[in-house]
């Protein structure tokens, strides 16, 4: 503990002394870690961890440590707001935890090495957020004030090495080449709300996938997500020409097609021996539907009002520079409803070694969900986990502007001690927003059915959320991750089914008084009910 503030003024001179002189000869590796020494020494702690913030992806990435031994490894992601460190990110204040047993997050980088207390502070670089840094203690402690200006002192210096990271010639050009094709805003357009993420799956930090909207002379809206083949420098610059090529073709092309077709010719002739998959969509100045052309590219996915969801049934043709140049691409055109979102991404998001890319899809389907283009975004980068990528992950959301989304009365886990407590809070809900007794009974007793049968089928546990919709009915989504059911011979039943192991009394029962609709796969299953009117 720091006896006084005579004794820490002390320490931050000797600190600013030891870390202004470092900085004159030390590289960036070797200047954090010393860092991280004068932490220990001055405010004898046992662990320490300095995260950099990756803004295009929103996450933070550990960078360098002190005491945490085997529970440390590099490249580890946290996304922001989440955990400990994630929520200094986000408030970028201080943030003094005395004891993390009445924590949740269980992060190795928090909880590494028996830690008790925890203090972080966020670094800053230009007056942008730029990282995090925590220091823990094995021994139960109240951090003082005196504590936190040592600590951020620190930080500033941690700052400056981050500034002054070294790289080569090819980094340098290779990064400002990314910053400059990918905003980590998008412009405000008309009609739409958007949001975009990106994740380099090379140490490099760039790679050749991209992102791109855009508003043409005639009012539509141009879309792209693209992925060129390879990784790196040479990959990105190869991705650079592409982007700024069909950005020129979007002038002269009414048809994404041809486009494509276009940028196809240019890829043979000037880009020979490069692969490229690209997705162009077009949208109206109504927005009122989506036009698109997939050069070999995933095809994205939709999702109405309702939370339906489904991947938009486009014609995919082959990729750019494979074969010969192409000349029959097609585009089909899709309905985009008020309310709808529109999910495109690169195969980063889906695809893992060792596992089915089908199972990659069906992960991002029970995802996904007709809210906030960036809470969808955050939800998607999510599923990317913190392991290190080994694949760079493009990802771009758009929502069609249309009525207000439904307001989130109820968002709570339960396994089978919590379904009762949670079905009085539904009702508690129905009673409050006017409900007649007979249809609230109907409905909480849906609800009831529908959590007992994923406690029974769906693996013992599930989510529940309750939502106000537009016209102030009630609507229930519950989720499990059951190992899923052919849902659409559930519905279509009309006689009362006979109990067996494989279940289905539930959801029968359920719909008798109450609109439902399923979704249900490998990966769990989605139930929602709607009030009757």
């Amino acid at each position: 503990m720091i006896e006084g503030a005579t004794d820490s003024d002390e320490r931050l001179r000797g600190l600013e002394a030891v870390t202004d002189a470092a900085l004159s000869h030390l590289g960036v590796d070797e200047l954090l870690s010393e860092l991280l020494d004068r932490v220990f020494e001055l405010l004898q702690v046992d662990t320490a961890v300095i995260l950099l913030l990756d803004p295009h992806a929103r996450q933070l990435v550990a960078t360098a440590a002190k005491g945490l031994d085997q529970e440390f490894r590099p490249g580890v992601r946290v996304p922001v707001g989440r955990g400990f460190v994630g929520r200094i990110a986000r408030d970028r204040r201080p943030l003094i935890i005395d004891d993390i047993a009445e924590e949740t997050d269980t992060s190795n980088l928090v909880r590494g090495g028996g830690v008790r207390s925890l203090l972080g502070v966020p670094i800053f670089g230009g007056g942008e957020l730029a990282g995090v840094l925590h220091v823990g203690s094995v021994r139960p402690r109240a951090f003082s004030v005196n504590d936190v200006r040592l600590l951020e002192m620190v930080a500033d210096r941690a700052s400056v090495a981050t500034h002054t990271r070294a790289g080569t010639v090819d980094r340098d050009t290779a990064l400002a080449l990314q910053r400059s094709l990918l905003p980590t805003a998008l412009a405000a357009v008309p009609g739409v709300e958007m949001a975009a993420r990106y994740l380099p799956g090379h140490d490099s930090g760039v790679g050749g996938d991209w992102y791109d909207v855009f508003s043409l002379p005639s009012g539509w809206l141009g879309v792209v997500v693209g992925d060129v083949s390879g990784h790196g420098l040479a990959a990105a610059v190869v991705m650079g020409r592409l982007r700024s090529a069909l950005r020129a073709y979007a002038l002269i092309c009414s048809d994404p097609a041809d486009a494509l077709t276009h940028l196809d010719a240019k890829v043979h002739h000037f880009e020979t021996g490069n692969l490229a998959t690209v997705l162009y969509a077009m949208i109206p100045p109504t927005r009122d539907s989506i036009h698109i052309s997939l050069a070999g590219h995933p095809p994205p996915v939709l999702v109405d009002a309702d939370d339906h969801v489904a991947f938009l049934e486009a014609h995919t043709d082959v990729p750019l520079g494979m074969g010969h140049p192409a000349t029959d691409r097609r585009t089909t055109v899709v309905d985009f409803p008020p309310g709808a979102l529109l999910v495109c991404y690169t195969d980063g998001l889906v695809e893992r070694r060792r596992e089915s890319i089908d199972v990659g899809l069906d992960r991002l389907r029970a995802t996904v969900w007709a809210g906030q283009p960036d809470e969808v975004c955050t939800a998607l980068m999510l599923v990317v986990g913190e392991e290190r990528p080994t694949d760079d992950t493009a990802l771009l959301a758009i929502r069609r502007s249309g009525p207000p989304p439904r307001r989130v009365l109820l968002d709570e886990a339960f396994d089978r001690a919590g379904v009762a407590s949670l079905r009085r809070r539904v009702a508690d809900e129905a009673a409050r927003h006017g409900m007649a007794d007979e249809a609230a009974d109907d409905f909480v007793a849906a609800v009831n059915e529908v959590m007992t049968n994923a406690i029974r089928h769906g693996g013992g546990a599930g989510t529940l959320r309750l939502l106000l919709a537009d016209d102030a009915g009630l609507v229930s989504e519950v989720r499990d991750r059951g190992a899923g059911f052919p849902a659409a011979a559930f519905l279509a039943r009309v006689e009362r089914p006979v109990p067996s192991s494989t279940g289905g009394m539930g959801l029968w029962i359920a719909q008798q008084t109450s609109r439902l609709h399923i979704e249900s796969g490998p990966t769990g299953t989605l139930v929602r009910i709607t009030a009757a009117g």
